[in-house]
């Protein structure tokens, strides 16, 4: 018989994490690389596993993460979230935690797109009154 597994998806910006929870030591694999392996800075392995912290789960979980899409801050953040949709899962108890500190929320923030007649997206060209 099959262990236990719970799956969940999270999201941030342009990045789609799935995330797959088993019951075991901790250890945690993202794309077939340890943690601090794939997030070379230390505030991106933090931010990863702050579901964790908050409901210091983190030794009764094994995690393995396929995440694809935008940068190395994007990713982190659809790990969290993904991560944190997946221990709602595992135990329902959770839930409560995890919202307050706000991890089951879909950070909706999108990079705006360019206009036209515009350097940016809103940046303007310089305005010359003669």
């Amino acid at each position: 018989m099959a262990a236990v597994t719970y799956a969940a998806t999270g999201k941030r910006k342009t990045s789609v994490a799935r995330v797959i929870l088993t019951p075991g030591a901790g250890r945690m694999l993202v794309n077939g690389k340890e943690l601090d392996d794939y997030f070379g800075r230390k505030v991106l392995q933090t931010v990863a596993v702050m579901p964790f912290e908050t409901t210091r789960t983190q030794a009764r979980f094994d995690v393995r993460v396929n995440v694809y899409g935008g940068g190395p801050a994007g990713q982190a953040g659809a790990i969290r979230h993904g991560i944190a949709r997946a221990l709602v899962q595992a135990d329902e108890n959770l839930r409560l935690p995890l919202k307050r500190a706000g991890f089951l929320t879909r950070d909706p923030r999108e990079v705006e797109r360019k206009k036209a007649g515009l350097k940016g997206a809103r940046k303007r060209p310089q305005f010359s009154k003669r």
